[in-house]
């Protein structure tokens, strides 16, 4: 299976299986999606964390982290979905 086949599957896991539909994307609209996919991108998640809880007002503490390869697909699933989110705006 080709990495974007990999990319596409878990994209619809995410939105089939986590439940993750275009409406609850939208309202994410400053940027979170691309920024939880940033966590999921960092080989050190250490100071990104801490980073990303200021940012957000959060303790990030329920991301799943898996494998660095499996992250990564991950992390190209929540880019696609902030890009499908960004379309869907711009109409």
């Amino acid at each position: 299976m080709s990495v974007i086949a990999e990319i596409a599957r878990e994209r619809e896991r995410q939105m089939g299986g986590e439940g993750y539909t275009y409406g609850h994307d939208d309202r994410h609209s400053t940027g979170d999606l691309a920024r939880l996919a940033a966590l999921y991108a960092m080989p050190d998640q250490g100071k990104v964390y801490e980073e990303a809880s200021l940012a957000w007002g959060e303790v990030i503490d329920w991301i799943n982290h898996k494998d660095r390869r499996r992250d990564l697909i991950r992390a190209g699933a929540l880019i696609v979905a902030e890009i499908e989110r960004l379309d869907r705006a711009a109409g």
